[in-house]
């Protein structure tokens, strides 16, 4: 066996021990949010996710929990399946913890809050370089939970609408299931936080299925309100 491979082998098992000795608040091991005693952890893991976080080394999410969109920005409260090319010991399924960080082997905490999949794998390879020769990360959105759209007022659906992808006001509209017949159409607004402060947006649907501006059919905010009076 070469020397240089040894000695990458040897650095990762070093750096492993080294990591679960230490111990992590958010994680135990390399086997995602589990207690000491191998179990899930009520106060952690969302009863109704229904996806195993924590799963396994070899186990897999459902596919159809996946996101597609390379350019969705990672929120609190997402599930991110991370794993290392033939290093069965780094792989993991966790959850964005409330501050927007995140812990894994080797690695230590990060941040992930409002980044792409792609920038938090770019990150976790510097940081497991140091321990992997050329390390091959792939980085999965698997849940999402942060991205959520208010809709309420004179709507057919009222209520939240949580997506893996960017919206605009049409399309929240139509998942909402569109207009009720007694809704003010000029009056809609879109009401969002700027600095902690409440804005309005206005919307008004009646000029846009006249074919007027559509320039209105704004991309909304994790966090917007959408008020139809």
């Amino acid at each position: 066996m070469p020397l240089s491979f040894r000695s990458s082998r040897a650095g990762l098992l070093v750096g492993l021990l080294a990591w679960t000795l230490a111990g992590c608040s958010s994680l135990d091991g390399v086997t995602g949010w589990f207690g000491r005693s191998g179990t899930p952890s009520p106060a952690v893991v969302p009863p109704d996710t229904g996806l195993p976080w924590g799963t396994p080394v070899g186990g897999t999410l459902p596919a159809k929990a996946r996101v597609e969109d390379p350019a969705y920005l990672i929120g609190p409260e997402d599930g991110l399946e991370i794993s290392v090319w033939k290093e069965e010991q780094l792989k993991s399924t966790t959850l964005v913890r409330p501050d927007g960080g995140i812990s894994f082997p080797l690695a230590g905490d990060l941040m992930v809050a409002g980044r792409t999949a792609a920038q938090v794998r770019d990150e976790l390879v510097k940081r497991l370089a140091r321990f992997v020769a050329d390390p091959e990360v792939t980085v999965s959105v698997v849940r999402v939970s942060s991205y959520r759209i208010y809709v309420i007022g004179r709507v057919n659906r009222p209520g939240d609408i949580t997506v893996g992808r960017n919206i605009d006001v049409l399309q929240a509209l139509s998942l909402a299931g569109g207009l009720t017949p007694f809704a003010a159409e000029d009056g809609i607004q879109i009401i969002r936080r700027v600095d902690g402060k409440p804005v309005a947006i206005p919307f008004d649907y009646s000029r846009i299925r006249k074919g007027g501006d559509l320039s209105q059919n704004i991309t909304l905010r994790s966090g917007d309100v959408l008020l139809v009076p």
